[in-house]
């Protein structure tokens, strides 16, 4: 009765085991005989491998293995293996029913008897890791991305450092800006970048501390490479730590700016230069103010002083009196023509300038003050003949229109450049040029482009269409300013939402110096002519009247442009007006065409004191530059009256 009950409980206890080891669904519970063949099978079993007990039972464990594995004789390997050292233990792929592959942690362990010691067969567990070791290849193939990614990076020196500061590790960036090779660097403690004063001054100690104790470190600063040359370096360092807060070691990215610092302090300096430039400008339109009107009160003290000469009785002291007066006048005219040649322009040195290598020179300086958003495109003509400028003046006009074509454009664009010889005949019959050769630099954008009434004011100084603070209106003015001076002009084309070009025009350098005008020989006497003097002075009014009457002609007077056209019409037998060009609400320009209409011969003379620009007919008309004398009167009449 006790054996049976033994039997019974015995038989109770597999049964429960056997359910146990079948309730179990995330593992692959089964057993081999000794060669191999399956004789049990789990639920986990069916789960991930795919087969029922019906169609595996009997079956040999190889049929799992992979065709290669199979090959190789990995099955009978591992039965060796659990054999002999007791245990088997090992991951790979295997094959499901379906054929699809999942990756197995394998444990194989032997049943042995144990009273004789014989092997009964083989107990397997198998678990699904591929999950895992998807994640894994995931892992290790964003990483091994990852390293080849920074190793690929030649334009930032990359690398890591210990928390010691000694390379770990090291980019192909690394090695092209600071010159080592990895097995050069690797090991080394990364102060030896630094300059021998940074170290001095613990430079690289305080950069890992300022990184460990707030995470990051950045600075700007002069950098040494393997050849001992120095480079400006932006270095950026971070802190490596562990999920535990440990201290790992440092993430260190540097990049060479030293072209970037460069161009950066080139374009400083021509920001500076401009500024200067400009206020120069506005100090030179203040003076020129100045000397246009000491030029009337000059005008008539010497005008004056002439008449007074020629009425006095022969007096040695009145003479004397009279000498010194007109000394100190000419001393006062010798001034203003300082203040004037200083308001026109600014003191230039002559030499010879290849357009095209000038560009060339500052394309860096151009592109960095453009910014990323302009593309910058030059083309010259071959061989092109060198100009004759002021070569730092001329960089500085370039810039200006660069500067003014970048504003234009406020979402990016292209700017053109070009050169090409042209004559001074192929100029605009608007824009009238000298005879002669010369180089036109042609700068074209695609900006807002500006409006008639805009273009005709776009040269004028203090004229700006940028808003406050953005403009100072003096750089075309600059620009306009030093092409007449070097004898050349700037012509400006442009249409509203179409673009804006600029043509530079500049004589060739082996153009021939323009000749001084020669001394004019004693004109011949006019005969009596009757003249309407213009001008808004009383005072030099007065004056130019005596010293033409006292030359033999009738004179009518005016004090304005209103007046002169009122005495025109009621004197039709004017021969000749000579007439101020800066004078309130009507000037001497728009005087003299009013005139020209009604009268196309009459002989106009235009009265300055100060280098107005003029255009259209008026600046073909002759000018009589204050002060003037009673002898400069008898020329340019005569000369007008030819």
């Amino acid at each position: 009765m006790l054996e049976k009950d033994s039997k019974t409980s015995l038989m109770n206890e597999e049964q429960r085991f056997r359910l146990l080891i079948d309730a179990v669904v995330d593992y692959a519970i089964y057993m081999t005989d000794p060669s191999g063949i399956i004789t049990s099978w789990n639920s986990g079993a069916r789960r991930f491998k795919g087969y029922e007990e019906s169609e595996i039972l009997g079956q040999h464990f190889s049929r799992f293995y992979t065709d290669q594995d199979r090959a190789a004789g990995l099955p009978q390997r591992a039965l060796d293996t659990a054999v002999h050292e007791g245990r088997f233990e090992g991951e790979g792929w295997r094959v499901r029913k379906d054929g699809t592959l999942f990756w197995s942690h394998v444990v194989i362990d032997p049943i042995i008897d144990s009273q004789s010691g014989t092997l009964l067969g083989f107990a397997k567990i198998t678990r699904d890791l591929t999950d895992r070791k998807m994640a894994e290849e995931t892992l290790k193939q964003s990483e091994q991305q990852f390293r080849l990614l920074v190793q690929s990076v030649t334009d930032y020196a990359i690398y890591m450092l210990d928390p010691q500061g000694q390379v770990t590790n090291w980019n192909q960036g690394a090695q092209r800006i600071k010159g080592y090779l990895p097995i050069e660097a690797i090991g080394q403690h990364f102060s030896m970048f630094y300059t021998p004063e940074d170290r001095e001054a613990g430079e690289p100690q305080r950069a890992l501390s300022i990184a460990a104790s707030e995470g990051r470190f950045e600075k700007k600063g002069w950098r040494m490479r393997k050849d001992g040359t120095r480079f400006m370096a932006h270095v950026v360092i971070d802190a490596i730590r562990s999920d535990t807060g440990t201290l790992l070691g440092f993430a260190k990215i540097t990049r060479d700016i030293t072209d970037a610092t460069k161009a950066q302090e080139a374009l400083e300096q021509a920001r500076e230069a401009l500024f200067q430039s400009q206020k120069l400008q506005a100090i030179g339109q203040l003076s020129g103010g100045i000397a246009h009107d000491f030029n009337n009160l000059l005008t008539v003290i010497l005008g004056n002083l002439e008449i007074v000469r020629k009425r006095m009785p022969g007096d040695p002291k009145l003479a004397q009196l009279l000498d010194n007066a007109t000394q100190g006048a000419l001393r006062g005219v010798s001034l203003t023509q300082r203040m004037l040649a200083f308001a026109r322009r600014q003191k230039l040195t002559y030499e010879s300038v290849e357009l095209s290598a000038l560009v060339q020179g500052i394309s860096g300086l151009l592109q960095s003050s453009l910014g990323p958003s302009i593309h910058l495109r030059t083309c010259f003509a071959e061989a092109l003949s060198p100009v004759l400028a002021d070569v730092n003046q001329l960089e500085l006009a370039i810039l200006n229109l660069a500067t003014n074509a970048r504003d234009a454009m406020p979402h990016g664009g292209q700017i053109t450049i070009t050169a090409e010889e042209r004559q001074g005949s192929d100029a605009a019959p608007d824009q009238p040029m000298a005879p002669g050769r010369y180089i036109c630099l042609t700068m074209t954008d695609e900006g807002e482009g500006m409006d008639e009434a805009t273009l005709a004011s776009a040269v004028d100084p203090f004229f700006t269409t940028k808003g406050v603070g953005k403009g100072t209106g003096l750089g075309l003015s600059m620009v306009h300013g030093l092409a007449e001076q070097l004898g050349g002009r700037l012509i400006l084309r442009s249409q509203k939402g179409v673009g804006t070009t600029a043509q530079l025009w500049l004589p060739v350098a082996d153009n021939p110096a323009p000749d001084k005008v020669s001394v004019q020989e004693t004109p011949q006497p006019v005969d009596e002519l009757r003249v309407l003097v213009v001008d808004d002075d009383s005072l030099v009014l007065t004056s130019t009247r005596l010293l033409i009457e006292d030359l033999g002609h009738r004179v009518l007077c005016a004090s304005s442009g209103a007046q002169a056209l009122e005495l025109h019409e009621r004197n039709p037998d004017i021969d000749m007006v000579i007439t101020d060009m800066a004078m309130p609400q009507m000037d001497g320009a728009q005087l003299a065409k009013l005139l020209r209409d009604r009268q196309p011969n009459l002989p106009i003379i235009l009265a300055t004191g100060y280098a107005e620009r003029l255009e259209g007919f008026a600046a073909n008309l002759p000018r009589l530059i204050k002060p003037f004398k009673q002898i400069d009167l008898v020329q340019i009449i005569a000369q007008t009256m030819k």
